[in-house]
Formats: structure tokens, sequence, C-alpha cells
């Protein structure tokens, strides 16, 4: 079953950041993940993010596009089928989760 992405602000002006091509490339992975946006223990595409330096972002999974090193954090939110993007990035590791921790609490 196909769930709702939404995009928070932040992850919108992240996906304007990126040049045309990338920007089409992460909408189709988006679209595709949707489909099902679950985590790969339960059949999804999803790798859930759990503890990373310090942080509990155990209700967040993640996404790449390998070839562009860009990841895409989202929050499942099973009530409802929402597939909510908290951040779009060519960052490191740990400058993603540092950030995805900073926009979920917000």
């Amino acid at each position: 079953m196909k769930y709702t992405v939404d995009y928070t602000r932040l992850a919108k002006a992240d996906l304007k950041e990126l040049d045309n091509s990338q920007r089409q490339q992460v909408r189709k992975l988006i679209d595709k993940v949707s489909q099902n946006p679950l985590p790969k223990s339960e059949g999804g595409y999803g790798s859930p993010l759990g503890h990373k330096q310090g942080a509990n972002l155990t209700e967040l999974c993640k996404i790449k596009l390998l070839k562009l090193g860009i990841r895409v954090v989202y929050k499942l939110v099973r009530e409802g089928e929402i597939m909510k993007i908290i951040i779009i990035a060519a960052r490191a590791d740990e400058e993603v989760y540092s950030i995805a921790s900073r926009r979920v609490d917000t």
C-alpha cells in the first residue's frame, strides 16, 4: 500500500538546493520507496537508524542514492500511512544524522 509523502519545510528547501538531475532522481526514489517505506526487517525499503552519535533516531529510516552520495531520512507515520521526509542531503553520515535529530525535535 502506497504511503502519502509529506516533506517538512526544511526538507523541501533541501530538495530545491539539488540540481535538476539530482532532484529528479531523489523524487523517483522517494516515489518508489513510498510504495513500501517499512523497515527492511518488515519487508520494506527503509534502513532503520537506531542510535547515532548519542541521538535516538530509532523512529527514523534512511534510503540512499549511492552514486550521488545523497541520503534521505524519513519518519514513518503508520497511522495515516505517511512517509514524512525529514532531510535530503549529500553529506557525511554524522552530519546528516545530527541534522535529522535536530529537525525531528522541532
